[in-house]
């Protein structure tokens, strides 16, 4: 008889119970987030030590496993989630391959040799449109996988840099378009008096490496704030080498440059030297940061 009433008053309260924990799972999502955010990682050990403690403690190769399980999941996310992304981009691909075919007179200005030629330049278009809509999401797993080892600070700061991330990223592409394209282009075409005739595949193999590479190169800032944040650089030294700095990006802008003369090359080099100028800036930003923090734990204590 017990039973038969307990079961009567779970089906009678099993309403209210139900709207209680929808009303409840918001805070305490929100309960849950703010704890994994403040909560402090564990203690930073020598690399030398924790590469003995693998080869004696069967616990740290355990650990190691588990990393190397929960980096396995994560690669896996991103790679779903890049696959969505490009199965939404695949609305709009071909509006977005018009556009980038405007500075050659538009895609009937472009011949296909191949058979399957037609297809892969779909794709990598597709691809490189889906990583543009996918960023926050891969940027958000890359930091879900490390924020366990972070401090709080630093956990909280890589969370606010996602979207920033993924702005980097949008604006460097935006400026391969307006700034680099039109001008590596007309280059191209008129620097002899033989007709051009481009084929799909190159050109929009072209397009689109410029533009990646342009778009991670843009996220360089949020780089060096990151690890200036972690201590792993400081500005100083970014400030005193920026002569060698200068130099790499020289070489890094005759690699990526499609052409060979000075000029598009030196509009290469502008946007990625004032990048590295404003990545000193906001690495004293984050030194000062860094450096208060510490500060003010070591009042505490």
């Amino acid at each position: 008889m017990r039973k038969f009433f307990r079961t009567i008053w779970r089906v009678i309260t099993f309403p209210f119970v139900l709207l209680f924990k929808i009303i409840a799972f918001p805070f305490r999502g929100l309960r849950r987030i703010g704890s994994f955010l403040n909560e402090e990682p564990p203690e930073d050990r020598p690399l030398i030590d924790t590469f003995s403690s693998l080869a004696t403690e069967a616990e740290m190769r355990a650990s190691l496993w588990e990393h190397v399980d929960a980096l396995r999941i994560h690669l896996l996310r991103m790679i779903i989630g890049l696959a969505l992304g490009v199965g939404v981009s695949f609305y709009f691909t071909i509006p977005l391959m018009t556009y980038l075919a405007k500075p050659v007179g538009g895609l009937e200005k472009l011949q296909a040799i191949q058979v399957t030629e037609g297809i892969g330049v779909y794709m990598r278009v597709a691809l490189l449109s889906g990583i543009a809509i996918m960023l926050p999401y891969l940027a958000f797993e890359l930091w879900l996988f490390a924020a366990p080892g972070l401090k709080p600070r630093d956990r909280k700061m890589g969370l606010l840099g996602i979207p920033l991330a993924a702005l980097l990223f949008l604006m460097g592409l935006a400026c391969t378009n307006y700034l680099l394209l039109p001008p590596a282009l007309n280059w191209l075409a008129n620097f002899t008096d033989i007709p051009q005739v481009w084929t799909a595949n190159n050109y929009f193999g072209f397009v689109t490496s410029l533009m990646l590479w342009v778009g991670v190169f843009f996220e360089f800032p949020l780089v060096i704030y990151v690890l200036t944040s972690m201590g792993l650089i400081k500005p100083q030294i970014l400030l005193q080498q920026w002569r060698l700095a200068i130099v790499i990006i020289a070489i890094l802008a005759a690699i990526i440059t499609p052409t060979i003369d000075p000029v598009n090359m030196g509009l290469m080099m502008l946007p990625m030297s004032l990048l590295y100028f404003i990545s000193i800036a906001l690495s004293y930003v984050a030194y000062a940061g860094r450096n208060r923090n510490m500060q003010e734990m070591e009042t505490s204590v």
